[in-house]
């Protein structure tokens, strides 16, 4: 521990000491002797408490709880509002209610509960602006404090962050080596969450990661969208969904279509994606544009970043290599050949659960600072 942080032994074993006094860290017995008296073994402490993790994704709402050391309790998932609007506050409510219900664990055992989701944190307040679009729609909320909704609904304290932000973090905790010091997380096309150097970069104002870009002094929601439509697709789902609906307004063939029952408002991208298992061509075309897409704008922050390891997720990852290989072919094909000589492109190791794991990894960390 000494050699990673950079501190002396002296305020580890302090550090330590301060952990076991408030049950953090537990005693293990005694290791080998290297010569002298023998080192004391210590690990966490599973039964010091529990934390809640809540991720929104594209796809779904994702709760989990964990122990003090991480370990899965139990998993909840719920489809998600196709919108972001105030019923996506009322599902993720409702998650960590299931989770409550099916893990039995006492609420005065949850140490803490961490929500990840889109849009522009305000750190002092926990409040959220979001500036959200998916599909035709796009809407603005601006002021709800989730920490003060949970806070008071479960009396658990509660620490709500950006989402791609969580991601990064929970990718970068669990899924890969000590020595990354530089990676992207792609949240589908409109966010993404940033480690530099080692460490997860908000930005001066906690806003950093946003990637749609729109006209906000336009007052016609629908001209604004076409506005930033000329800028590339911005949409949560890169515009799939969208695009699956065209098409189907021109009468063309697909399994998307027989699985919407031929109901264009019951496509989503869980059904395109199911579609391209099969083979189908429309299916596989729109993820492969979308992939297209995707990579252009991941080419932009490889040569700009520079970074070691693209992780793609926020639920499109679960399209697969049809997806994926677009992408790679994309970012290859507009990135400088220097930016991209050791990159690694790859898919979210920890799938629909990275919000989620990162909002726990966030919230332990706080539990030891505040220790």
């Amino acid at each position: 521990i000494s050699r990673l942080t950079g501190l002396n032994i002296v305020t580890i074993s302090n550090y330590v000491t301060e952990f076991i006094k408030n049950g953090l860290v537990i005693e293990k017995g005694l290791d080998v002797s290297t010569g002298g008296r023998r080192p004391t073994l210590v690990e966490l402490n599973p039964k010091s408490g529990y934390i809640i993790g809540v991720g929104l994704t594209a796809l779904n709402i994702v709760g989990i709880l964990v122990d003090s050391k991480a370990q899965l309790i139990c998993e909840v998932k719920k489809e998600r509002p196709s919108e972001i609007t105030e019923a996506v506050i009322d599902r993720l409510v409702e998650t960590v209610e299931d989770v409550l219900n099916k893990s039995k664990v006492e609420v005065k055992k949850i140490k803490g509960l961490g929500v990840g989701i889109p849009g522009v944190i305000d750190e002092a307040g926990q409040t959220i602006r979001w500036f959200g679009s998916m599909g035709l729609s796009m809407v603005s909320i601006s002021g709800i404090s989730l920490r003060d909704i949970f806070e008071k609904e479960f009396d658990i304290p509660t620490l709500v962050e950006h989402d791609a932000a969580c991601a990064v973090f929970g990718e970068r905790w669990f899924g890969f080596e000590d020595d990354i010091k530089d990676m992207v997380y792609m949240y589908t096309g409109v966010s993404c969450g940033l480690i530099i150097n080692g460490q997860t970069y908000r930005g001066s104002t906690n806003s950093a990661g946003e990637l749609g870009i729109f006209n906000s002094a336009e007052p016609d929601l629908e001209l604004r969208r076409q506005e930033s439509l000329n800028l590339g697709t911005w949409e949560l789902d890169l515009g799939i969904v969208y695009n699956a609906k065209v098409a189907f307004e021109k009468g063309l063939k697909s399994r998307i279509f027989e699985l919407a029952e031929n109901n264009p408002e019951g496509v989503n991208l869980s059904l395109v994606i199911e579609a391209s298992k099969v083979g189908d061509k429309l299916a596989n075309e729109l993820l492969e544009t979308a992939g297209r897409q995707l990579g252009k704008k991941i080419a932009f922050l490889v040569n700009l970043l520079n970074p070691e390891v693209v992780v793609i997720g926020g639920g499109i990852e679960q399209a697969g290599s049809v997806f994926i290989d677009s992408v790679k072919r994309t970012v290859h094909a507009w990135s400088r050949e220097e930016a991209v000589r050791s990159l690694r492109i790859v898919p979210s190791r920890l799938g629909e659960n990275a919000i989620a794991m990162g909002a726990i990894c966030l919230v332990l960390q706080r539990i030891f600072m505040n220790a």
